[in-house]
């Protein structure tokens, strides 16, 4: 059974070139060049072999192109004339911009910015922000659905960075994700200095100017502003974290509280301690009895426990 997302086929005919015009709801917004120059090659020498899929507006008698920009654009580049194409009916936003997600499902993926403004209006459309359904609608993986989400909650200046046509020049949407957690934290968002976008703009510096290895280096800072935080050090951390946004050459290494990263270390070997204990208290001895390389490490595990506590004064019986 068809869906009613789904639009219906009519037919396939060749098109004179110009009267065919771009979507306006094509999440694909960035075309790059040394792409479209091997299809421009291809289509030079044999043609367009696979139709466009368009529809007629109704309001205006222009074809709409729902798949084949590029292949369109590429055609008028090497002059040709009229073009293949599978007429379908005219769709409305939502099965326009549904279908065109689930065409290119299986793609090369789009940049996600353009992604996430059409994923932002059909959401707006729908009035949906599920993640789950808007992962189902379109054929995104729902993860994507959820780094789209991201990527919209920046100001429109940064979301321009990232839809910039030369790919030289684009702002990397995986660096506006990754500084997500930290740009959201509750601690940092309450920092009397803090602004969203003067530290989006510090942190942009910071990578050009090598203050940054990797964009995945916000996972550390967000680390040391939680180990801060559980410590009870959060006026430091918010001292340190103004400094690195402030001088471009600070590394990450500035955030470190030495007593914020001794107090997680501890809570992890708590952790494993206490795992370590629920463990022994599960054996039973007899299973284990002749397992005497288990019995060996304990033993030195057991004297190593006992030289700790005397170092830092407790009574060992």
């Amino acid at each position: 059974m068809i869906s009613d997302d789904a639009v219906h086929t009519i037919g396939v005919k060749e098109l004179p070139i110009n009267s065919l015009q771009p979507n306006p709801h094509n999440p694909r917004l960035l075309f790059d060049r040394a792409d479209m120059d091997i299809l421009q090659s291809s289509i030079q020498r044999v043609g367009v072999l696979v139709p466009l899929t368009v529809y007629k507006e109704s309001r205006t008698g222009i074809y709409r192109i729902l798949d084949g920009q590029r292949r369109w654009m590429c055609a008028q580049a090497v002059g040709l004339q009229k073009i293949p194409v599978n007429e379908v009916s005219e769709p409305t936003l939502v099965q326009n911009i549904v279908t065109m997600f689930q065409i290119h499902k299986l793609r090369k993926d789009w940049e996600l910015m353009p992604t996430a403004l059409k994923l932002e209006l059909l959401m707006r459309e729908l009035n949906e922000k599920g993640e789950k359904r808007l992962a189902a609608l379109t054929g995104l993986d729902e993860a994507v659905v959820v780094r789209c989400k991201k990527l919209l909650s920046y100001n429109k200046k940064y979301q321009d960075m990232m839809l910039d046509p030369d790919p030289g020049n684009r702002a990397k949407a995986d660096f506006f994700i990754e500084l997500y957690v930290v740009v959201t934290d509750r601690n940092v968002t309450k920092f009397d200095w803090f602004s969203r976008n003067r530290f989006t703009d510090a942190m942009l510096e910071k990578s050009e100017k090598s203050g940054l290895k990797s964009v995945t280096e916000f996972r550390i800072v967000k680390q040391h502003i939680n180990n801060a935080a559980k410590a009870k050090k959060l006026p430091s951390i918010s001292r340190r974290l103004r400094e690195f946004a402030e001088e471009p050459t600070l590394s990450v290494s500035h955030l470190e509280i030495s007593s914020a990263s001794t107090a997680a270390a501890a809570r992890k070997l708590i952790k494993d301690v206490s795992g370590l204990t629920d463990k022994l208290k599960s054996i039973d001895e007899e299973d284990f009895y002749g397992q005497d390389e288990l019995w060996d490490n304990l033993e030195v595990l057991s004297k190593l426990i006992k030289q700790t506590l005397r170092k830092v004064g407790r009574r060992v019986d």
